[in-house]
Formats: structure tokens, sequence, C-alpha cells
């Protein structure tokens, strides 16, 4: 999901638009590393090193990766959603708040 991301982070440089990743990786120094290669520019979490982590469990995520989209008053508008859905589905709220 990687470049999908960046590319969503390039494209909606100018909008009230954001990412944050959250990982579970095991070796924190790893995905320090990880992240450099892969040119992660947004926020992303450590989530302690387990899938169990204190992130994971309050929101309740059983699988790797989990997508939610977030409206801008903190709803989540939708969940699992990647590729052309994840698009349509950041684009909808962003003329929701256009709209507003």
């Amino acid at each position: 999901m990687y470049p999908h991301e960046r590319s969503l982070v390039k494209d909606l440089a100018n909008e009230p638009f954001a990412i944050i990743g959250v990982n579970s990786d095991q070796d924190k120094a790893r995905l320090k590393e990880r992240m450099a290669e892969e040119n992660i520019t947004w926020r992303s979490f450590w989530d302690g090193g387990s899938t169990n982590g204190p992130i994971a469990t309050k929101w309740n995520v059983k699988g790797w990766p989990t997508t939610y989209v977030i409206d801008h008053e903190g709803v989540i508008r939708y969940k699992q959603v990647r590729g052309d859905q994840l698009d349509d589905a950041i684009h909808t709220l962003l003329a929701e708040i256009e709209a507003e």
C-alpha cells in the first residue's frame, strides 16, 4: 500500500488530509530503516511490537493492514477500503468539507 499512500500524500498535499500509520513490527530499529527505504513521510506510530499493542487493542484491529477513513469531525466513515475505493472515500469526504 505504500506506493498508493505516497501518491495520496503528494496529490492531496494542499487539502485537509492526513495519513496516520500504525505499525506492529517487532524490531523497531528495522521498522525505522524500512520506513526510510519506503519514503514514509507521514506520521506513523509503533504499537509496541505486537498485533495486540495498545493502539490495535483500543481500535479493535484484528488484522493487518486495517484501513479507517475518518472524517473532519473524527467519525469513522469507511473501513477496509483500498485502491479506487479508498480514493473515492477520501474525495467524497473532501467534497463534503468544501460544501459546508
